[in-house]
């Protein structure tokens, strides 16, 4: 079960992206470069997430957040791609994508809840 705090569970998930990426890259060509890419989305969620905890205010918040949400929707699409062409049936990108849909619906309700209460 992925940890509770959004900090703790966009962290595992960076570290899983980054395993992913390590193996791809072991391969030339079109595996290389996708990896590349989900590599800097799938890390920069947890960054973004972790530097709104830190906000100089709240509009802050809300755009370091909708980053995270913006990042999280483009890991997902990396990893789509991924499952649909250099590893189609590999269960740890299945996972890896489930995973980004869930951050982007958790990020997109942070989003939506802070500029509701702003």
């Amino acid at each position: 079960m992925p940890p509770f705090d959004i900090c703790e569970r966009t962290f595992d998930f960076a570290v899983r992206i980054v395993n992913l990426c390590s193996a791809l890259c072991e391969h030339p060509g079109p595996s290389r470069r996708l990896g590349d890419q989900l590599l800097r989305a799938g890390t920069s969620i947890g960054a973004n997430v972790e530097e709104g905890r830190a906000g100089q205010s709240r509009a802050d918040f809300i755009s370091k957040n909708a980053i995270a949400l913006k990042e999280a929707r483009e890991a997902a699409y990396w990893l789509r791609l991924i499952s649909a062409t250099v590893l189609p049936n590999s269960d740890e990108v299945r996972d890896l994508h489930e995973e980004a849909q869930h951050l982007k619906r958790i990020m997109g309700a942070i989003v939506a809840r802070s500029v509701e209460s702003f």
